[in-house]
């Protein structure tokens, strides 16, 4: 009977050690979730990527699709992904457009876009403002994010009335349902925009890679432009940011914090090493990670209020650029849980 009473004791001593009284039985049920997850292998999503960082809750299942712009796609037309990295303007089309995923604020990229703008040398565009009345070619969709951005520099920073280009499309949106303003018309059938821009079709296109005599960026030695805009208005564009399907947010309300500070330790991770020295080949993204830091700091802020002003100028982009018709308020983008969160 002693012996019984001992045996039942050990046995209850292991149960609380494995599931400690204080533990909710929600953490136990999410420990074991697995969320099917996309998100091309960096810098700063490393350490998630190899294992050396985990979420407290769940388990990133993580897919790769390549091209990425693959999984922008299926994610905003099939929900195909439980967790999912996102383009931030495709990701604001598809909120307008009621698509059931929510952002966290782990803004996973982001670039200067003053060198996505090339020009036809030979089309008499002298500036800027040249560009008016003519007709200029944007890979793939109006609603690309470096599009967005491009337009944006050519608005703010040099006067450019956008309603006055037309814009050439090579290929359709990811968010099927959006209706691009009549000054926005696909690329003649057949056609190439490469071939458009080198012989003076097209006036000039943002974000095509052509390497032609003919050809050069509008914007001169644009990363130094880049980082002048960043000292002088804080311009520092966001490119990707996470999302989560609504439906498991709405199922586990701790779920969009937990993604965010696995992000953000793997981030963390990556930063040490950065300015350490530690990273063995660093690419160009490493490099302008350097520069920003020299200039403002952490060189990927996440959260929504170091970001607010970026957030704040891009939906101003997305609306006078009628990739929205009406404006977000920044916290609406995100999940509840996450807004105070900082890293």
């Amino acid at each position: 009977m002693i012996a019984a009473a001992a045996k039942n004791k050990s046995t209850e001593a292991r149960r609380l050690a494995y599931n400690p009284p204080h533990r909710h039985l929600t953490e136990i049920a999410m420990a074991d979730l697995h969320f099917k997850s996309v998100t091309r292998t960096q810098g700063n999503n490393r350490a998630l990527k190899d294992g050396s960082v985990k979420p407290k809750t769940f388990t990133f299942d993580f897919v790769e699709v390549d091209p990425l712009i693959d999984a922008f796609r299926r994610m905003v037309r099939g929900l195909e992904f439980d967790i999912c990295e996102m383009a931030i303007t495709t990701y604001i089309c598809a909120r307008a457009h009621g698509k059931r995923m929510t952002a966290v604020p782990i803004f996973l990229v982001r670039a200067f876009h003053h060198g996505a703008i090339l020009v036809n040398t030979k089309a008499g565009i002298k500036t800027p403002k040249d560009l008016e009345g003519k007709r200029v070619g944007v890979n793939r969709g109006y609603t690309v994010t470096t599009g967005v951005w491009a337009r944006g520099v050519l608005q703010e920073e040099h006067g450019v009335d956008l309603s006055k280009i037309t814009w050439v499309l090579s290929g359709d949106e990811h968010v099927a349902e959006y209706q691009p303003p009549p000054n926005v018309v696909p690329i003649e059938k057949g056609k190439k925009m490469a071939d458009m821009l080198v012989s003076g079709e097209l006036v000039g296109a943002i974000g095509v890679d052509i390497d032609h005599p003919d050809v050069r960026p509008l914007i001169p030695n644009a990363l130094d432009a880049g980082l002048a805009a960043l000292k002088s208005r804080g311009h520092y564009p966001i490119n990707h940011l996470v999302v989560i399907k609504d439906d498991l947010i709405a199922e586990h309300p701790k779920l969009a914090a937990d993604v965010f500070d696995a992000f953000a330790q793997s981030k963390r991770i990556y930063l040490d090493r950065l300015k350490n020295g530690q990273i063995e080949k660093p690419t160009q993204v490493d490099e302008v990670h350097k520069k920003v830091m020299a200039i403002a700091g952490d060189p990927l802020p996440y959260g929504i209020e170091p970001n607010r002003r970026v957030l704040e100028t891009l939906i101003g982009h997305a609306l006078t650029q009628r990739i929205i018709t009406k404006p977000f308020k920044v916290e609406d983008l995100f999940a509840a849980g996450t807004h105070a969160l900082k890293a």
